[in-house]
């Protein structure tokens, strides 16, 4: 596939995304653009996710591989939501200079360069910098995909949310049930079983090549063009709403990938069966997470749709203290339905804002505040279960999170704009 001339990059400002009835194809834009920019987001997704999930299985001989404290191992898991907090701030000031696509480009380089490095980088220090090379360009792209979608797709919002939310969770269960078969089967080496994520990411950089002249941001202007008056995010109900919502739901998600299969292993399954189960709360986002932002843009408010998907996530914890082994699989069908949030925790980033400039603030505000919040939930998790001795307390506390949960998503989600707010 050869690459575009400059001229033939579009740069006019797509219309903004409609909120409700049928979508249609995004006007004026070239089909085979339309289609090198799909594929580019869905190998973007794919890659937002491997670089957290392909080390937990490994941990146990990361931690022995480089003479890790127990500390710092639990500092490592802890640096990924904090890295996506601090960067995501950064996505909006880049977009605007460079454009969206250009930095989802070099957000890609630097996932494959800091999952190549830090397998061999020696050294916990070296290790932890690789790490964090790599989460700076997962968090990077974490906020503007919504922007990508707002500025490629402004009448397919919710189909394209759905299809990267789907590539997102495909990518993060891959990850965490091939890397170590893929390991034993190159040798059993940790290095090269971290190691070979990153030829995915490099794969991904190559659709975004053909944008990297496009300077124009998330609202069609050129870079170095007079921008609009910048929105005050933070005088906005809806994104303090959407903020929470977010940070709630990534709450609820980091908790699951930390804790669940030892929540499996302590009512007495096997460490094999309750990976399978994690895989199964994990690979329910596949099929729903393009379901859900499809239905969701047909909707004037989203309201329902969070009700539903706490109402799941309140009998699956009530079934883990009640019957943990008897039902498991039912209530890993249900989590799996409750963690379906973020996909719409998503597409409400990209229906809250009139503008590419709104989404691309919106978006930045929301998820970077999100995973601060989110910060907390799975330490504090680990400490009430290692002082009570059991699973009672951190399941309730799991519980109890879903209402605040419920109330910030049904707030997201009522039919407002966020420029009206400001």
């Amino acid at each position: 596939m050869g690459l575009m001339r400059h001229d033939e990059i579009p740069t006019l400002s797509p219309p903004a995304a409609p909120t409700t009835g049928p979508e249609r194809p995004a006007p004026g834009l070239s089909p085979w653009v339309l289609r090198i920019a799909t594929v580019g987001l869905v190998l973007a997704a794919l890659n937002l996710r491997p670089a957290i999930t392909s080390l937990g299985p490994l941990l146990e001989e990361v931690r022995d591989g480089l003479h890790m404290s127990g500390s710092i191992a639990g500092v490592l898991t802890s640096v990924p939501p904090l890295c996506f907090a601090l960067f995501g701030f950064m996505a909006p000031r880049l977009a605007r200079r460079f454009g969206p696509s250009a930095v989802v480009c070099a957000g890609m380089a630097a996932i494959a360069a800091g999952l190549l490095l830090r397998p061999f980088v020696g050294g916990t220090a070296g290790f932890l910098a690789a790490s964090a090379l790599a989460l700076m360009g997962i968090a990077v792209s974490n906020v503007l995909m919504p922007v990508i979608v707002k500025r490629w797709f402004p009448d397919r919002v919710g189909t394209m949310t759905g299809l990267y939310s789907m590539a997102l969770a495909l990518g993060t269960a891959l990850a965490a049930a091939l890397t170590v078969p893929l390991t034993d089967a190159l040798g059993g080496s940790w290095r090269t079983g971290l190691v070979i994520w990153a030829a995915l990411a490099v794969v991904a950089v190559v659709p975004w090549v053909p944008f990297l002249k496009d300077r124009g941001d998330a609202t069609g202007q050129t870079a170095g063009a007079t921008a609009p008056p910048a929105l005050k995010i933070t005088r906005s109900r809806t994104s303090w709403a959407l903020a929470c919502f977010f940070g709630l739901q990534a709450t609820a998600a980091y908790i699951t990938m930390g804790w669940m299969p030892q929540i499996f292993r302590d009512a007495g399954l096997s460490a094999g069966t309750s990976g399978v189960l994690l895989a199964v709360i994990m690979a329910m986002g596949v099929p729903l997470a393009f379901v859900i932002p499809r239905v969701a843009t047909r909707l004037p408010a989203q309201g329902p749709i969070v009700l539903v998907l706490s109402g799941c996530g309140l009998l699956g914890y009530a079934g883990l203290y009640v019957a943990p082994a008897g039902g498991a699989w039912l209530w890993a069908l249900l989590l799996g339905i409750a963690n379906c949030a973020f996909p719409l925790a998503l597409t409400m980033i990209g229906m809250r804002s009139r503008t590419g400039a709104g989404v691309v603030r919106l978006s930045a505000f929301a998820q970077s505040t999100g995973y601060l919040i989110s910060i907390p939930g799975p330490l504090l998790v680990g400490v009430l279960y290692q002082h009570s001795g059991g699973w009672g307390l951190p399941l309730a506390l799991m519980a109890a999170l879903l209402v605040p949960q419920t109330i910030a998503g049904v707030l997201a989600g009522r039919d407002r704009k966020i420029e009206d707010e400001c």
